[in-house]
């Protein structure tokens, strides 16, 4: 990496209004040298415009579902079709929300646009995120619906047996939901969504970031709901998923060798995909490198509660690529290092996150 470069992004950390010919100065190149590190720095997405904005202080904009995780924990092997003693546990959750709230415990500027009711569960899910800091102006609030729910049935271990979503509000974050916050989104320095959204809302997101420079993260939320992207991926800086939702993108056939993840990968990037992130649990990830296909073992940690750990993962890896979009290697390592955090916590979210566990992990 250009040293000159990195020093003339510090100089512009500590004084975002200082001009070309004083840092030309400062680092002893010529104002055309000073012009064009800058042109380049624009362009990787660590500065935004004239003014030299700064990536840091534009926030991530997380759009797509908020609902109340249920966690019933069986307290002896599960049998179906009779009633089952379970302890209990209720937190804030929904994909796009667990993302937003791990970002904001890191300390990064987020704004989330959301659907919730105007019931109780909604109500707190707003305050909650008001207390953590999370911008939710523009997100709705319906007085004809109740708040979405997420109910995790566990084994005594924290496995997950079963899983049931009531989460019929997203469908209302239509292309008009979209336009009336136009607003919000246009500060997003990155947007991530999830696919509760419906599709001609995903696709509407996909082809606006196609237009523009601002990269979008796609996180998979099911294997139903990938019918939800849209053929052409060429908006979409990265997509994380699970293999077996990467299968369902392409074609429904299991991925049951690395031959045939290649072939997978290689399909998505011909469909215009930028970076493709694969998850596959206690064996770590696979990442995209430009055609290839890398992978990154996760640390082996004692498990408490698996639920959240895959939208901690995903929290990480957009931390990261908020900073850095170009590098998913180191992406990959602050995800899998917030998943294994959040998998010794009975928590969705894991509480004692902050800012200086991503300057931990290089």
């Amino acid at each position: 990496m250009d040293s000159k470069k990195e020093q003339l992004l510090a100089l512009i950390r500590d004084n975002p209004f200082i001009g070309q010919q004083d840092l030309a100065e400062r680092l002893g190149l010529s104002r055309s040298a000073v012009a064009g590190h800058i042109a380049s720095l624009t362009r990787e997405r660590r500065l935004l415009g004239r003014a030299y904005v700064l990536p840091q202080r534009a926030p991530i904009v997380c759009i797509g579902g908020s609902n109340l995780d249920r966690k019933l924990r069986t307290l002896a092997p599960l049998q179906m079709g009779t009633s089952n003693p379970v302890s209990q546990r209720e937190t804030p959750g929904g994909v796009a929300r667990n993302v937003a709230e791990n970002l904001a415990r890191l300390g990064l500027p987020v704004h989330l646009l959301s659907a919730v009711g105007d019931d109780p569960a909604g109500r707190e899910l707003l305050a909650h995120a008001a207390r953590l800091g999370i911008a939710t102006s523009g997100s709705l609030q319906a007085a004809d619906a109740a708040t979405g729910s997420y109910t995790a049935v566990l084994d005594a271990d924290g496995a997950m047996l079963l899983a049931l979503a009531q989460m019929a509000l997203t469908e209302r974050l239509t292309p008009d939901f979209l336009r009336l916050t136009s607003a919000q989104r246009a500060s997003a320095s990155l947007t991530v969504i999830d696919l509760n959204l419906p599709a001609d809302s995903v696709a509407q997101l996909i082809s606006e970031a196609a237009a523009d420079t601002r990269p979008l993260v796609v996180v998979a939320v099911s294997v139903p709901k990938m019918a939800r992207l849209p053929q052409d991926l060429s908006g979409v800086h990265c997509l994380l998923l699970n293999e077996g939702e990467l299968a369902a993108l392409c074609g429904g056939k299991p991925l049951s060798n690395p031959s045939a993840l290649r072939r997978a990968h290689r399909q998505l990037r011909e469909r215009g995909l930028q970076q493709l992130v694969v998850t596959q649990g206690a064996a770590g990830v696979l990442y995209s490198d430009g055609d290839a296909l890398l992978a990154l073992p996760a640390p082996s940690v004692p498990v408490l509660d698996v639920t959240g750990a895959g939208d901690a993962f995903s929290a990480g890896v957009c931390a990261s690529l908020y900073q850095d979009p170009l590098d998913l290697a180191l992406a990959c390592r602050r995800g899998l290092a917030l998943s294994a955090l959040t998998l010794q916590t009975e928590a969705t979210v894991h509480p004692d996150l902050g800012p200086e566990l991503l300057q931990s992990i290089h």
